[in-house]
């Protein structure tokens, strides 16, 4: 049993920096720019979940979506007001 072949691909480091990334791109959507760095973080937390990093990577693209959406948010409510 512990010779089986996973069909999961194995953690790389660029896998783990690219998601790193995706989270910092999550916060800069959140503070700077929201739909430059928003695309940006689903971006790089995307790849970074295929290159390997399962549930980080994901919840870094979905963390930079809802940066992106609670920015604009923010920032449409100040604009009107």
């Amino acid at each position: 049993m512990a010779d089986m072949p996973s069909t999961a691909r194995p953690r790389s480091n660029a896998a783990r920096i690219l998601t790193i990334v995706g989270f910092v791109f999550a916060v800069l959507a959140l503070l700077l720019n929201p739909i430059i760095f928003g695309v940006l973080g689903v971006i790089a937390g995307i790849v970074g979940a295929v290159l390997g990093d399962k549930p980080l990577g994901w919840y870094a693209a979905a963390a930079s979506v809802v940066a992106a959406v609670i920015s604009l948010v923010i920032f449409s409510a100040l604009i009107n007001n």
